[in-house]
């Protein structure tokens, strides 16, 4: 059996395990609320996380949907760009899926002498950090570009209240 049969026969299993890598990323408590309820409503995040990697293991393994593939990591990408991550911790959680892949099959495959499918198919995950990176960088500048315009927003409104106030004051004055 080869590296990619082996995986598209496992895929649930590594997508869920890889899910796991993920959610230990977080601290210990959120880890608890969101291993223990998978709800799509009541934890949106944990359920992104795991919709997310069971979405991108059979993407990974034909590679041929690009718009499909950053789809399904931009949510996950997205999300984790607004939290309290650092931009290296936020896209971590893509070679977290290099980490499974040597634990679950390398083994297999030097005793095969089979390694290079391996780092063949690490070529897509490494892809696939890059897919990553360019969707984080896009959030993040999203963010950013909200609040400027939120502060802009502000701004406008104080300098009208201030107007409004000096018409006001001038206003008395006349009078």
């Amino acid at each position: 059996m080869t590296l990619m049969e082996a995986i598209a026969a496992r895929s649930d299993e590594l997508a869920q395990k890889w899910a796991e890598l993920i959610l230990g990323t977080y601290p210990k408590q959120t880890q608890a609320v969101w291993r223990s309820n998978r709800d799509q409503f009541s934890n949106p995040v944990g359920h992104a996380i795991l919709t997310s990697t069971s979405e991108l293991m059979p993407l990974l393994l034909t590679w041929n949907d690009a718009q499909a593939v950053a789809n399904s990591l931009g949510t996950l990408v997205k999300i984790r760009a607004v939290q309290d991550f650092s931009p290296a911790q936020a896209l971590s959680f893509v070679f977290l899926l290099k980490k499974l892949l040597r634990q679950e099959f390398l083994p297999e495959l030097s005793a095969r002498g089979a390694v290079e499918e391996l780092l063949s198919f690490e070529t897509r995950v490494d892809n696939l950090a890059t897919i990553a990176f360019d969707i984080y960088v896009a959030a993040r500048d999203q963010v950013a570009r909200m609040r400027v315009d939120e502060v802009k927003r502000a701004h406008t409104s104080i300098v009208r209240r201030a107007n409004l106030m000096q018409k006001d004051v001038a206003a008395q004055k006349a009078e």
